[in-house]
């Protein structure tokens, strides 16, 4: 099989994160041909990494200049899909025997991520079927910044767990929605059953990655999750934004039935609240228990919002919605 390996970015006001991941996959020991950066340009046409209030730290042609393994492919902002603007950077890959799709926020913690990440793909095979048991894409795990709360390092630990594992259709009556968890902050793909599944769907509001597994699960192949491919990744979401990512959320599940029609899913979500609880408690974090409560009510609330969409009226979803372009255009049935 071919390990050339290209990896594809998307990013916009990019985060001073990008130049550590940057800096990373320099030093990976599995060789990384490309860096595509789907970089979605600003309403003014600016581009590059950003701090705050908007000063520019290093510019787009300065980024080109510093990594000259990077290629930047300008996305106007109005343009950019969460499955069509990655799937178009792969697109740039013809040739590569690998994609790697990282978020640019992610940061490699260690010089053996990709190389751990090809060394799934030998562990996650096995088994026989329409897809012959071969692993379709590896996914690493996410660990949380040591200035994280308590409560999001739990929810890392409980995402993402010390152990590896194969995730096959077979799971689905036992893990429900899980066996096809699949996370694009950095996951890579056998390019050529990538190809062959015809890539990330072209238009989705969000979970492009957790809907190509579900297919590449009912095509016969395999997920598998790397626990030793690890990457620094978190986030300090409100509960406000955490409704709007699961009000979305609930969206891509309502608009892709064939996906994820009649398996359990909020049933995995109170087995985290119990667990989650019991853990934050262990650890001597109870003060964070009612935040945590919180966010889970508006993730909930969001969801089931977002899964009966079509009842709702529009004002409503654009209010709610993380990915406004998702309704730019649309000829969905909305109130």
């Amino acid at each position: 099989m071919d390990t050339v390996i290209d990896v594809i970015i998307p990013c916009r006001n990019a985060a001073p994160q990008l130049l550590e991941t940057l800096d990373m996959l320099q030093r990976q020991q599995a060789r990384i041909r490309t860096v595509t950066l789907m970089d979605t340009l600003n309403a003014d046409g600016s581009s590059g990494i950003t701090g705050p209030g908007g000063t520019v730290h290093i510019s787009a042609g300065d980024l080109a200049v510093r990594y000259p393994f990077v290629r930047i492919v300008p996305v106007p902002a109005c343009q950019f899909d969460h499955g069509g603007t990655r799937d178009l950077g792969a697109s740039l890959s013809k040739d590569a025997g690998f994609l790697l799709f990282m978020t640019q926020d992610a940061v490699p913690r260690g010089a053996d991520l990709t190389a751990r990440l090809l060394e799934g793909f030998t562990r996650g095979s096995g088994g026989s079927g329409a897809g012959d048991g071969r692993t379709a894409v590896v996914y690493a795990r996410q660990i949380a910044a040591a200035d994280s709360t308590e409560c999001e390092k739990l929810s890392r630990e409980f995402s993402y767990p010390e152990t590896s594992r194969r995730q096959t259709q077979a799971d689905v009556p036992s893990l429900g929605v899980r066996a096809y968890f699949c996370s694009n902050v950095c996951a890579m793909y056998d390019a050529e059953i990538f190809r062959k599944l015809g890539g990330f769907i072209h238009r989705t509001i969000f979970n492009e990655d957790m809907i190509y597994a579900g297919r590449a699960l009912q095509a016969g192949y395999a997920v598998y999750y790397e626990a030793e491919a690890g990457v620094e990744h978190s986030h300090r979401y409100s509960a406000r934004q955490q409704f709007s990512r699961s009000f979305d959320l609930g969206v891509s599940q309502a608009d892709h039935p064939e996906i994820f029609g009649g398996i359990r899913s909020e049933s995995e979500g109170w087995k985290y609240v119990r667990r989650m609880t019991a853990m934050l408690r262990s650890r001597g974090a109870s003060m964070e228990i009612p935040g945590f409560y919180a966010g889970c009510a508006a993730r909930l609330c969001g969801y089931r919002l977002g899964r009966h969409y079509r009842r709702l009226p529009r004002t409503l979803i654009l209010r709610w919605t993380m990915n406004g372009n998702y309704w730019r255009d649309t000829d969905k049935t909305v109130q």
